[in-house]
């Protein structure tokens, strides 16, 4: 994965050297870019019978267009809709990541008679408000830890795999104090990282590192 991650870039940069030059004016004002191409490579990875397929990316500033055929209990859904990253907090404890979810799009591909299949063919489902969807599903992920009309808050920190890293968790007690995260937003075709400096932090973060 490593490896073919390295060969995409490379190859990436080649046929786009001004990226360079574009990252190097972003860096002096804490603004880092991602090439939406980058990420429907990554998207491109996934395996299992469970991934989504067939994902599509692209921008519709500041929000991202995502689209993919995904299973729902049985039926076979294409979905999309358009995300944007209203806020990220930050912290040992937490990361906090706040979408604004619209223009929801579902259609039925095959011919399920399943109660999400009729839900979705009936039109009886309120697309406008997707959080409020999310908020009812059973079993609802432990980082989905609020919900509200088109609003869905997700604490990444509440993922398993991510709260029992302790590397992770020192690197977040370090960094946290003195980093933000001021914005993320498709402009063009990128998906820009604002980061926002707070030097007040400082001394907090010297003792989070002295602890270590």
């Amino acid at each position: 994965m490593v490896r073919d991650l390295l060969s995409a870039a490379t190859t990436y940069l080649r046929r786009n050297p001004d990226e360079i030059v574009r990252a190097t004016l972003n860096a002096g004002r804490l603004r880092f870019g991602v090439p939406i191409a980058a990420l429907r490579w990554l998207a491109g990875q996934a395996k299992g019978k469970k991934a989504p397929k067939d994902i599509e990316l692209g921008a519709v500033p500041p929000a991202l267009r995502l689209s993919a055929t995904v299973d729902a209990m049985g039926t076979q859904l294409r979905a999309g809709a358009n995300v944007e990253i209203d806020e990220v907090e930050i912290s040992s404890e937490s990361v906090r990541v706040t979408l604004r979810v619209r223009d929801v799009k579902l259609k039925v591909l095959d011919d399920s008679e399943t109660p999400i299949a009729t839900l979705v063919r009936s039109g009886a489902l309120d697309l406008s408000k997707p959080g409020n969807l999310v908020k009812f599903i059973p079993k609802r992920p432990k980082a989905i830890v609020d919900a509200h009309d088109d609003r869905i808050v997700l604490d990444l920190l509440q993922i398993p795999a991510l709260a029992e890293n302790k590397r992770l968790r020192r690197a977040l007690q370090i960094v946290s104090p003195l980093v933000g995260i001021r914005a993320i937003e498709t402009e063009g075709d990128h998906l820009y990282i604002a980061l926002r400096a707070t030097p007040a932090g400082f001394r907090d973060a010297l003792v989070a590192l002295r602890d270590v």
